[in-house]
């Protein structure tokens, strides 16, 4: 499907036609540079790949800095290929913001924020024990039982513990795209997006 390499500028609101306050996302889409261009005759599948967000020079090692010159392009930060790509692309062409239009929905995806190690009230949504009556001492926010009787005897795998929260790859389905500002490469989506400020998404129709 058709998609673009997009960096997260933030959040924000704006007024629809009814008067009513949306809340919506800034993205930086594109431009972005075909990088490659997979065919079924060469790799066994048909794809673009492409480049956004220039690197220097210097942090290039010697393979990529020539993956790109042959598109004619400066080392880039990410490249991610998209199967299925709409429309005639070839090598060092440039896809912008204007592959949107207002009012279609789009799938966002992105890495969600790292929230460190925490337990299972706040990872997994556990009640606790509830009360702190009837000799409950430090149980509040306590796993419980984690384990079975003596068969199995041994903690059933995915058994929802403390852990790590976060960092997952998140796709966010069905947001509308309410406003594209082509000059300034930004695209407007409603609702919220995976991911801190500044963080890589890819942005698919």
């Amino acid at each position: 499907m058709s998609g673009l390499i997009g960096k997260k500028i933030g959040m924000t609101s704006i007024f629809d036609e009814n008067g009513k306050n949306v809340p919506c996302t800034v993205l930086e889409a594109g431009p972005c540079v075909v990088t490659q261009v997979r065919t079924e005759e060469v790799d066994g599948y048909s794809a673009l790949q492409l480049g956004f967000d220039d690197k220097a020079e210097k942090r290039a090692n010697k393979a990529e800095t020539g993956h790109y010159k042959k598109a004619g392009a400066s080392p880039k930060k990410k490249v991610i290929e998209f199967q299925g790509f709409e429309g005639e692309y070839k090598l060092g062409d440039t896809v912008g913001v204007d592959l949107f239009v207002e009012g279609e929905f789009v799938d966002v995806i992105g890495t969600s924020k790292g929230k460190g190690f925490q337990g299972v009230v706040k990872r997994h949504g556990f009640a606790g024990v509830g009360q702190a009556t009837h000799g409950q001492h430090n149980r509040l926010r306590a796993p419980g039982s984690i384990g079975a009787a003596s068969y199995p005897s041994k903690v059933v795998k995915g058994m929802r513990m403390a852990g790590r929260m976060g960092g997952d790859r998140v796709t966010v389905q069905n947001l509308r795209v309410l406003k594209v500002v082509p000059e300034k490469n930004l695209l407007v989506v409603k609702g919220c997006v995976p991911g801190h400020k500044n963080a890589y998404v890819t942005i698919e129709k």
